[in-house]
């Protein structure tokens, strides 16, 4: 019984490049709006799932960034996409735990640096404030909730784009 090669990987295995194990690691992360995250159950556990809010790498870059320890002010400066760098995805506990290894921070000791990207889902332009959403989070160093998110100059605005007007990150479309 055969299996189908596409033309990409049987280039790739020509030339003998590595398939696996590949560096720098990736690490994806979570968009969706508030109390909007994906609920994953089993049947042993579908009264629990319904009745705790399921913790994501959103919600928990957010708790993150809420702390008030050694890391606080470290943590204020990372964008979303940064977190993977300095710390890593606990899927059991549903947490980000600092790394253990790695190149040690020049001013902070005890943090420590990794060659790992954080890469956001795609979203699409047509869901617009998802798209803003995304469009905050790499844009907006250490929010700690949604509402930090579309807020600018002390003032909280209804919808993401409008907090991404504000903050001129949209061009004007009136060409």
């Amino acid at each position: 019984m055969g299996r189908y090669i596409s033309s990409s990987e049987a280039i790739w295995r020509i030339f003998s490049f590595p398939i696996h194990e590949r560096e720098p690691s990736v690490q994806h992360l979570a968009v969706h709006f508030e109390n909007s995250q994906r609920v994953y159950f089993t049947e042993e556990n579908i009264f629990q799932r319904a009745f705790e809010t399921p913790k994501t790498t959103l919600t928990e870059f957010f708790t993150l960034c809420q702390k008030s320890d050694v890391f606080d002010q470290f943590t204020k400066t990372l964008l979303y996409t940064d977190v993977p760098r300095y710390f890593t995805w606990n899927k059991i506990g549903e947490k980000w735990e600092s790394r253990k290894q790695g190149k040690s921070h020049p001013s902070i000791p005890g943090i420590f640096k990794v060659k790992t990207l954080g890469r956001l889902y795609t979203v699409h332009s047509k869901q617009r404030e998802c798209f803003f959403l995304r469009l905050l989070l790499v844009n907006i160093p250490g929010p700690t909730s949604f509402e930090y998110l579309r807020t600018v100059n002390d003032r909280v605005f209804n919808t993401y784009q409008d907090a991404c007007c504000e903050l001129q990150l949209l061009d004007a479309d009136n060409h």
